[in-house]
């Protein structure tokens, strides 16, 4: 069964200070919670990326079990919105979008998550009993780490 997760949050920064951030890999595991070991595995030749980038990673997000996780940046319209999506990992489908809208405050940022477990009604019944409860603390964390990133006084 197909999943979505979807998140919006105010940022008070301007366009390309949250372009730069968000498009930069090397930010992700700033923004992961730390037990989950979320690691960038490619190197980077470029600060930003670009459609078809292919990123490595290992994250553990159950029992500390590191977890290989590749996926390729299927979409970028520069300083306006990019697509990740899980070539390999932990789910049967993964498709992120990120979007980021100018405004009089500074950026409305949007986390579109399309999601699914493998193994049919078992990957169901681990969504049900874990799996919804991590991904949603996973973005909570996120959200108070951009929080203080960018809306403290």
């Amino acid at each position: 069964m197909k999943h979505e997760l979807y998140r919006e949050q105010q940022l008070n920064c301007d366009l390309q200070t949250a372009w730069d951030f968000f498009s930069s890999p090397m930010n992700l595991p700033k923004i992961t919670p730390k037990n989950m070991a979320f690691t960038v595995l490619s190197e980077q030749k470029t600060n930003t990326i670009f459609e078809g980038m292919i990123i490595d990673y290992t994250v553990s997000p159950l029992f500390g079990i590191p977890l290989k996780w590749k996926t390729r940046i299927t979409e970028v319209i520069p300083n306006k919105s990019f697509t990740d999506f899980q070539e390999k990992g932990p789910y049967k489908l993964w498709n992120h979008h990120h979007e980021f809208i100018p405004n009089e405050k500074g950026v409305f940022m949007i986390d579109k998550v399309d999601y699914e477990l493998p193994f049919g009604v078992l990957g169901n019944i681990a969504h049900a009993l874990f799996v919804k409860k991590k991904l949603e603390k996973i973005f909570n964390y996120r959200f108070h780490v951009l929080e203080n990133l960018f809306n403290k006084n």
